[in-house]
């Protein structure tokens, strides 16, 4: 597991505070609660995984209202942070990371390309949110969408203290 350093070092910001997290996926289908799972010992501050793929999933499970899609899309800013958000509301947790794309091969357009990301993130209440866009194929943009999920979310556990 190539991301498990970058694991290693989310556990152990989680277990200094006595945290837990969750994740809200769409186009990672599971990969990064996979990731966090795949580590002995993370039940200790893994609570769950939101598996959201479809728009429908996304409302149901995490409280995304179904305006705010048909508005914005799935892959957009709002969306991200509101998936953040409802994992953190739907949960035990005080951290999530959302994540809703565009993997590929297809499905892009000229505003979402292929191996757009929105990410977001909600840390102790505070939800933010980022664009990334990866190069490679499906397999690259989900691989490359896991790891920068977890920095992003270590890096915004750094700025609690």
């Amino acid at each position: 597991m190539h991301d498990q350093p970058l694991v290693e070092a989310l556990a152990r910001a989680l277990l200094a505070r006595r945290w837990m997290m969750a994740t809200a996926e769409s186009c990672t289908g599971g990969l990064i609660a996979g990731a966090c799972t795949g580590l002995a010992g993370s039940s200790d501050w893994f609570e769950r995984g939101f598996v959201t793929y479809s728009n429908a999933a996304k409302t149901e499970l995490l409280g995304v209202p179904a305006a705010l899609i048909s508005a914005h899309g799935a892959v957009s800013e709002p969306v991200a942070r509101a998936m953040a958000g409802g994992a953190c509301a739907h949960a035990p947790v005080q951290a999530s990371v959302a994540v809703t794309g565009i993997a590929g091969p297809s499905g892009g357009s000229a505003d979402k390309p292929v191996g757009t990301v929105w990410f977001g993130w909600c840390v102790n209440g505070q939800v933010s949110a980022e664009r990334q866009r990866f190069d490679g194929d499906r397999a690259a943009v989900r691989e490359q969408t896991v790891a920068h999920a977890l920095q992003g979310l270590l890096a915004r556990l750094g700025a609690t203290g």
